[in-house]
């Protein structure tokens, strides 16, 4: 009992104090440090994924197979409006990923609708949560590897 009455009689003092101000403090460093962070930061703000699931229907690799997956890609996204469908290079393959699911049972339940066409698997991935703008891809031209 009476260390609980001497701790408060000492924080008590300590308290009354008033005099007592705060220190401040800066740190410096290296101004390049500063700029990598906020540019950092500024690339990371510009991504709007979010982790989720997609639905891998092919991997290429070898000669052609950058063609070979987005023309893959180009005839998904003519046959199954409203479904996104990537592209993704995963060196040496080329991956033809398809989908923004949120839960393992949402891609589950749209590979069993396309099953009959497509053979995939589901993959753990990051999603858009909004879809993101199409850009146009122009193949390699036959004759680009002849240099």
């Amino acid at each position: 009992m009476m260390k609980r009455y001497f701790f408060c009689f000492l924080l008590l003092i300590i308290t009354s104090l008033g005099g007592v101000e705060a220190q401040s403090f800066s740190i410096e460093g290296d101004t390049a440090v500063s700029g990598m962070v906020r540019k950092h930061v500024e690339l990371n703000s510009r991504v709007k994924t979010i982790p989720g699931f997609r639905l891998q229907i092919a991997s290429f690799s070898g000669a052609n197979s950058k063609n070979n997956s987005f023309s893959l890609r180009d005839s998904f996204l003519a046959s199954h409006d409203g479904v996104g469908a990537y592209v993704v290079f995963d060196e040496p393959n080329f991956k033809v990923k398809i989908g923004d699911f949120r839960t393992r049972l949402e891609a589950y339940a749209y590979l069993q609708e396309i099953k009959d066409e497509y053979k995939g698997y589901i993959v753990r991935d990051n999603i858009y949560a909004e879809p993101p703008v199409l850009v146009d891809y122009a193949p390699d031209d036959e004759t680009s590897g002849d240099e």
